[in-house]
């Protein structure tokens, strides 16, 4: 799992359209679908949030989720960056 934000997704809009937000519970994945409500667990301290899947990606090798700095914040990751993690799926739409 690893982090993003408005700076770093090159603008504010996601795949979905929706606006991207820093401090929202949002997150990227490659497949899932738009809306799709995860639980997303650091595998490094326990700490867990549910995100909804609003946009593509990680595009880097090896990493399953990118969610929002706000959501990286609540889960204590920011300054590790990226930590492994357990994506949990909870609702479809």
């Amino acid at each position: 799992m690893s982090w993003y934000s408005v700076k770093t997704n090159g603008g504010t809009k996601t795949a979905s359209g929706r606006k991207f937000s820093n401090n929202g519970a949002t997150a990227a994945h490659r497949t899932l679908r738009f809306g799709t409500k995860v639980r997303v667990t650091n595998s490094s301290n326990g700490r867990s949030q549910i995100v909804t899947i609003t946009d593509r990606g990680p595009f880097i090798k090896g990493r399953i989720i990118d969610v929002s700095i706000g959501t990286a914040r609540k889960l204590g990751f920011v300054n590790a960056g990226v930590v492994n993690c357990k994506v949990e799926v909870l609702s479809e739409p």
